[in-house]
């Protein structure tokens, strides 16, 4: 016998709809009596659906309109160098970081070849919970050099885009990138940052940014996989 609560079920049938365009982004879905006809369920059960499917951010209740499907994705463009905040910035969600730890500490092998410093040299080491319309989608890391932006932890526990704050309070000039995406599933730790289930697919962002040809950051980015992509363009061969 099926342990799966009912409203757990339509949940999943109507988001799987979603994400493969039955229900296309813009429009609004069927009304909750219809959605009970289609589903065989009561609308106490669809109201427990829907709701579920809004505080994850795949649809939006508009009193006396509807319930309108949202654009769940957002689409990073790698021809250019723009950061994970200001991309969702601009596709109109509104960000906030769910706590932040910033941290001098000396770097290991590994940050160092990264970075091309020498192991033990300092380095900031950041943490954040970068969230969308109040949902968390990524853990970030990110591993600076500290001799460019001197005193970063006294003046910067708290801030929204790194990208913002190096340009404009330090003049820091951001040239180019190298970025490589993988994936992975969620461990249990991840999976309770992220309130998604264990085992959930993540991309993994991982890159080095450049200023004046020297490697500046080397940040590592969780993200839940079916709220964000990438696009590349393509030209010649």
């Amino acid at each position: 016998m099926s342990t799966i609560p009912a409203y757990r079920k339509v949940y999943a049938e109507i988001k799987q709809m979603i994400k493969d365009g039955y229900y296309k982004t813009g429009i609004y879905l069927p009304t909750e009596t219809e959605l009970g006809q289609k589903f065989e369920t009561s609308r106490t059960t669809i109201r427990r659906a829907i709701s579920l499917l809004a505080a994850e951010g795949y649809i939006s209740v508009m009193q006396g309109r509807g319930t309108e499907v949202r654009d769940i994705s957002a689409t990073q463009k790698l021809n250019c160098v723009t950061s994970f905040t200001e991309t969702l910035l601009q596709k109109g969600y509104k960000v906030s970081t769910q706590g932040i730890s910033v941290e001098r500490i000396k770097a290991d092998e590994h940050i160092a070849e990264k970075l091309k410093i020498n192991p033990s040299d300092y380095i900031y080491h950041i943490e954040r919970v970068q969230c969308a319309d109040g949902n968390p989608i990524a853990i970030m890391e990110n591993f600076l050099c500290t001799k460019l932006i001197p005193n970063f932890e006294d003046n910067h526990r708290t801030f929204l885009s790194l990208y913002s704050v190096l340009e404009k309070q330090y003049g820091i000039k951001i040239d180019d990138a190298y970025q490589t995406l993988s994936a992975t599933s969620a461990s249990f730790t991840k999976s309770q940052i992220l309130l998604v289930p264990v085992g959930s697919p993540l991309l993994v962002s991982k890159r080095v940014t450049y200023s004046n040809g020297a490697p500046l950051d080397y940040s590592i980015l969780h993200i839940i996989a079916d709220r964000y992509s990438y696009s590349v363009y393509l030209s010649g061969r």
